[in-house]
């Protein structure tokens, strides 16, 4: 039987989708679904504190990133007792989740049980289900899963699509300083009946200027910041409610919960994308998701989407 320890929140998520939760073992300090993933031991941790502002947080990542400095520590010790046969860890970002290169700094390499080390690396929605595969293949079990997730998107969009209005969204993934989100969420932008402003499909997340985002105007701003929840990201509003012309776009802005949903390629980017649906066409959706995984008021929409 597999022994299996996650270090990455979507890769738990994977796990579960694929019917293997049972076997897992193990997980990361930031890995909370399903909830029953809370009892299992942690792994884990980031290496300096992440209760600071969106400022401090950022200014604390990049300095340890220059000085070649890892982000989050390995505990040998955990992984010494657990002995897994599987670790999975990512290489998309170094900043967002356990790297491939913690891993190999940590015991994994010299455990009795000789791990296989799966490494993830989404960067779109292919990417997603290619990760998924990818973790399937060496659980030795099967992938209908995935088609089923595939299914739900599909389904979700061509509802979305049947809306007469494009609305142009700017979806903020980090709010000191400002970060549009790329990778896979441009594709769930236009999968849900929006134009995306900023950011590509398939490439890092851009950084971006307040005079920029003035200047696109609009009709959305979603704020789903990189491992923030809605609680935590309604705190740091206070970044862009003090710029000047924020009064303009006060009507047309909504908070989403960037930690559970946004930030996770796995199996919940079907959720996220129902979220965003929700947002852009309150006239089709139900709002299923508004109160838990976002918040907001539907803004007087200009006529010229």
């Amino acid at each position: 039987m597999p022994r299996i320890v996650s270090l990455i929140s979507s890769a738990t998520e994977i796990v579960h989708a694929l019917g293997q939760f049972e076997f897992l073992v193990g997980c990361s300090h930031e890995c909370d679904f399903p909830t029953a993933v809370k009892s299992l031991p942690v792994c884990t941790k980031p290496t300096f504190p992440v209760s600071g502002s969106s400022r401090e947080i950022d200014q604390l990542v990049k300095d340890r990133v220059r000085n070649a400095l890892s982000v989050y520590d390995v505990f040998d010790d955990v992984l010494e007792r657990l002995q897994p046969t599987h670790i999975l860890t990512q290489t998309q970002c170094e900043v967002c989740a356990v790297s491939l290169a913690d891993v190999e700094r940590s015991v994994a390499g010299r455990l009795a049980s000789q791990p296989k080390v799966v490494s993830l690396n989404a960067e779109s929605l292919d990417g997603v289900w290619a990760d998924m595969r990818r973790v399937a293949d060496a659980l030795g079990v099967g992938t209908t899963a995935i088609g089923e997730l595939q299914k739900r998107l599909q389904a979700i969009s061509a509802r979305a699509m049947q809306a007469p209005l494009r609305p142009r969204v700017a979806v903020i993934e980090w709010i000191e300083p400002l970060m549009a989100a790329g990778n896979w969420t441009p594709e769930l932008i236009a999968l849900a009946g929006g134009v995306n402003l900023f950011g590509e499909a398939g490439r890092h997340s851009p950084w971006i200027s307040w005079e920029a985002l003035v200047a696109s105007d609009p009709d959305v701003i979603l704020v789903a910041p990189c491992g923030f929840d809605l609680e935590r990201t309604e705190k740091e509003m206070y970044w862009l409610s003090q710029r000047p012309g924020w009064g303009k776009f006060a009507s047309r802005v909504f908070l989403a919960d960037g930690n559970q949903y946004f930030n996770r390629p796995g199996p919940r980017v079907v959720e996220t994308l129902e979220i965003v649906a929700e947002i852009l066409h309150p006239e089709i959706f139900e709002p299923s998701f508004q109160g838990t995984a976002w918040v907001g008021q539907v803004p007087d929409l200009p006529v010229n989407f």
